[in-house]
């Protein structure tokens, strides 16, 4: 065990801040799980149906999140990978085909560099989610 070099009163405001982010994270789970409709069974749908591969794109910490989900999807037998928006316009979107399913992560919707991956993918009649 490591020497703690916080005294009592700091200890017990460090757990107490600790406990009240885990519960503030546990109750957004739980709004979350209330949120889930059929679009969400849409989206497992074209997951499970997708022959090629699911392309993951984001920018920004959507995209840090998306290359998360492209190794967890890749890691567990889907065929997955991130492409950068920024860097499709300089070349990347060779990697998107037709078939593919692309997985869009975006706060805004609103991206300049990701409406370039998205139209992109509808001239090749990728699904989108």
């Amino acid at each position: 065990i490591l020497p703690n070099s916080f005294n009592d009163n700091d200890t017990k405001r460090i757990v107490t801040a600790g406990r009240e982010v885990i519960e503030t994270e546990a109750a957004a789970l739980v709004r979350l799980a209330d949120l889930l409709d059929d679009n969400f069974c849409k989206a497992v749908d074209l997951i499970l149906a997708t022959r090629q591969r699911v392309i993951v794109s984001g920018m920004g910490k959507s995209g840090h999140v998306g290359r998360k989900i492209a190794a967890t999807f890749a890691s567990t037998g889907t065929p997955a990978y991130f492409v950068h928006p920024g860097e499709a316009a300089h070349g990347d979107l060779g990697m998107i085909t037709g078939g593919d399913l692309l997985l869009i992560m975006s706060n805004s919707g609103a991206t300049p560099e990701l409406k370039a991956v998205i139209q992109h993918a509808k001239k090749l009649g990728c699904a989108i989610i």
